[in-house]
C-alpha cells in the first residue's frame, strides 16, 4: 500500500505547541483495525483519528479514533481537530463557515467550523447524552489514589461521581488549585480505584474564576499518563455538574482550562442545555491549529 498523508494539529488552542496534539491520517479506508492501532501506537499521542469515505455520501467522512492502546467510540479533540482540517482542506485559506458530519463509532457527530482572520474554531454536539456509569468511587480510596488528604476531595455540593457518554470517567472534584496541582496517580491505590469504578480514567476539576473550572485528566492504564485537553470528558462533565446541582434549567456556558500543569494550556468551551432537570444537549467548542504534515508508511497487514 502507498504511504498515507497525515497532519498533526494542536486542538483546544490557537497557538502551536499548546493544547492537545492530534494526528489525522487521511485516505485510511484500506487499513485494517490492527494497522490503525499500530499507527496510533507509533504516533504515541493521546489519540489518532483515521479518515475514510463515509458510509452515507451525504456525510463528510467516516472516522475511527484510537488511543495508543485501544480504539474508542468517541473523543472530543479528534472530532474537533479532524473537522477543522477537513473544513480547511475543502475551503482553502479564506474566511468560511462550514457544516460537517462525521460518522463515529458512537454515532453521527455534526460539527460547525469557522475561520476568521486565520483562526479556525468550531463546536459540536456530543453524540451520546451523558448518563450515570455503574461503579463505585469511595472517597477514601480516591484520596489515596491521588495522593491527597481525604479532606481535599470535593467542594461545595460537588462529590465524586461516575458518568459515561461513549467513554466513561470518574469525576473527582478537589478543594482548590493547590490540591489539583498536587494530585497524581499513586499505585496500587490507582488500579484499585479504576477497578472499583469500572473505568480507566479520572477527570479532576476545581473552581477557577467565574463560570469556570481548572481540570486535569489521568489515564495511565490507557497509555495516557495525563491528557492536556479531553473533549469527551468535558462533555460528560455536564452530567457531573447536573448531579452536583450546578446546572439550572436553560442553557449554561462554562469555561474549562486543562493542561496547565503540563505546560500545554488548553481552553474548552462547554455549553449545556437542561429542561425539567434533565440534560437535553451538550456542546463542546474550541480552536485548532495545524503543526505538521507528511506521509506515513502503513504497517504490514495483520500488524
Amino acid at each position: 500500500m502507498h504511504s498515507l498523508p497525515f497532519h498533526t494539529l494542536d486542538v483546544f488552542t490557537d497557538r502551536p505547541y499548546l493544547g492537545n496534539p492530534l494526528a489525522v491520517v487521511l485516505e485510511a479506508g484500506g487499513l485494517e483495525t490492527a494497522q490503525m492501532q499500530t499507527i496510533a501506537r507509533e504516533f504515541n499521542l493521546s489519540e489518532t483519528i483515521f479518515v475514510m469515505p463515509p458510509r452515507d455520501p451525504g456525510h463528510t467522512a467516516r472516522v475511527r479514533i484510537f488511543f495508543p492502546t485501544a480504539e474508542i467510540p468517541f473523543a472530543g479533540h479528534p472530532t474537533l481537530g479532524c473537522a477543522a482540517l477537513l473544513a480547511w482542506m475543502r475551503n482553502g485559506p479564506r474566511d468560511f463557515d462550514d457544516d460537517l458530519v462525521l460518522e463515529e463509532e458512537a454515532g453521527l457527530v455534526p460539527v460547525q467550523i469557522s475561520r476568521r482572520n486565520g483562526r479556525i474554531s468550531g463546536s459540536f454536539r456530543a453524540p451520546v447524552r451523558p448518563h450515570p456509569h455503574a461503579g463505585d468511587a469511595p472517597t477514601g480510596l480516591l484520596a489515596k489514589a491521588l495522593g491527597l488528604p481525604e479532606s481535599e476531595i470535593g467542594f461545595g455540593a460537588h462529590r465524586p461521581g461516575l458518568f459515561a457518554g461513549g467513554p466513561a470517567f470518574l469525576y473527582a472534584p478537589v478543594a482548590d488549585l493547590d490540591a489539583l496541582a498536587s494530585a497524581r496517580p499513586i499505585e496500587p491505590h490507582w488500579s484499585a480505584l479504576m477497578a472499583a469504578g469500572t473505568v480507566d480514567s479520572a477527570y479532576l476539576y476545581t473552581p477557577d474564576g467565574e463560570a469556570g473550572f481548572r481540570a486535569r485528566m489521568f489515564s495511565p492504564t490507557a497509555g495516557i499518563p495525563e491528557d492536556p485537553a479531553t473533549g469527551s470528558a468535558s462533555a460528560i462533565l455536564a452530567a457531573q455538574l447536573l448531579a452536583s446541582g450546578a446546572l439550572p434549567d436553560g442553557t449554561s456556558d462554562w469555561r474549562l482550562v486543562q493542561g496547565v500543569e503540563m505546560g500545554r494550556e488548553s481552553h474548552v468551551g462547554l455549553q449545556v442545555s437542561v429542561s425539567g432537570s434533565a440534560l437535553t444537549e451538550v456542546r463542546i467548542s474550541g480552536a485548532a491549529v495545524e503543526v505538521s504534515q507528511g506521509t506515513i508508511l502503513p504497517p504490514s497487514s495483520g500488524a
